[in-house]
């Protein structure tokens, strides 16, 4: 580690999994390889560890960089590192790419041993609790019994509870950030015009557009954008933006003359230029269904009957994808249950992508807690 608060030069690490793991649609990997990275030190009683859950587009790449590339900071290396919120100094931080994903772990680009060639469309719906299933045996792997911390933002906030729930014995608090219990209506719709702009599109190929050696770009161009506009708050794109024109006048034609439009198409551009398309059809889709309260007649405190964990849940004020009332209301169903809850709403103008934020208020509150865990 240095001293100027990174992590410093990191490398990911390979883990690899021989036993089958039946995922909740009943279908079954046959093996599978987890890609992961750690920060700090475990100590001799194992019991500082503390998992990073990404969210939809995310990674195993929390904090620090890559040799020989300077801009490859981690996601979320603001908090991560010696002296932040999350100290590396005092917890062992694993971060890891979920199952479906393009960063390295067995997904969509992986091949299928049934047939030789990459899975493509074949490969098998993914959900919250199957990543946290997988999530377990790396802990296994790696000698953890019980998590000091699970914690995420948005989709890694349901990863989080889904923890609390399924092991609730492996986990002493979990931290679920910018998150909700399940999805609206409205976000699941979201998710189903991004989806279907990624489905539209002429190189999409049903799904195996690896074998055509093409990408769908433009949609998962247009994907990107409907989601980015989720991601921010009204406020913040008046502010950054406004009404500026890019030639400051009008043109009067289809190309870009608000500067809203062109920062919308380069985010779509950059990132259609690293992402799979499948994983992000895969992941919105584990957006979809995760809903503890499914089995329980929508009773969400009875859903969460299950947890042991102190929590710490946070909102932020523009965020209307993932809205402060829907953190309230998992807040409710746990002190429903007994459960040690801290809770903070904190103002923001960036929208739901405060949580990626190096905003001081939030990262004081989340030392605040993160000092309070004893390991």
């Amino acid at each position: 580690m240095t001293s100027s608060g990174s992590v410093g030069v990191v490398s990911p690490q390979t883990a690899h999994f021989a036993e089958p793991l039946t995922l909740k649609s009943g279908a079954v990997l046959p093996a599978y390889d987890l890609v992961y990275e750690t920060y700090g030190t475990l100590n001799a009683q194992r019991d500082n560890a503390v998992l990073v859950c990404h969210a939809l587009s995310g990674s195993h790449h929390v904090a620090g960089t890559y040799a020989g590339k300077p801009k490859s900071v981690g996601w979320w290396d603001n908090l991560v590192g010696p002296g932040k919120p999350l100290d590396t100094t005092k917890f062992f931080v694993i971060g890891v790419n979920n199952l479906g994903g393009c960063y390295g772990s067995t997904g969509p680009t992986s091949i299928n041993p049934a047939t030789g060639k990459p899975w493509g469309a074949d490969f098998p719906f993914v959900t919250v609790e199957d990543w946290v299933a997988a999530q377990a045996r790396l802990a296994d792997l790696l000698g953890i019994e019980r998590f000091a911390a699970v914690v995420g933002g948005s989709l890694g906030g349901m990863q989080a509870l889904e923890w609390t729930l399924a092991f609730p014995d492996r986990v002493r608090h979990a931290a679920i950030i910018a998150a909700a219990p399940k999805l609206s209506a409205q976000n699941i719709a979201f998710n189903e015009v991004a989806r279907q702009a990624i489905k539209s599109d002429p190189q999409f190929h049903g799904g195996h557009y690896y074998e055509h050696g093409v990408v769908p770009v433009n949609g998962l161009k247009l994907a990107r954008m409907v989601g980015h506009i989720t991601y921010l708050s009204d406020d913040a794109m008046g502010e950054k933006f406004g009404r500026k024109l890019r030639h400051g006048e009008h043109k009067y034609h289809w190309d870009v003359e608000f500067e809203i439009e062109s920062y919308l198409r380069y985010q779509g551009d950059k990132f259609a230029g690293y992402f799979d398309a499948n994983t992000y059809l895969l992941a919105t889709k584990a957006l979809d269904y995760f809903d503890p309260a499914f089995d329980y007649d929508g009773d969400l405190a009875a859903a969460l009957a299950r947890a042991k964990a102190d929590f710490f849940v946070a909102s932020f004020s523009t965020d209307w994808r993932f809205s402060p009332e829907r953190s309230r209301e998992l807040v409710f169903a746990l002190i429903q249950n007994g459960l040690k809850v801290s809770y903070a709403e904190l103002e923001s103008t960036a929208g739901h992508d405060s949580f990626l934020l190096d905003d001081p208020q939030y990262h004081a509150v989340l030392r605040a807690w993160f000092d309070g865990i004893g390991v």
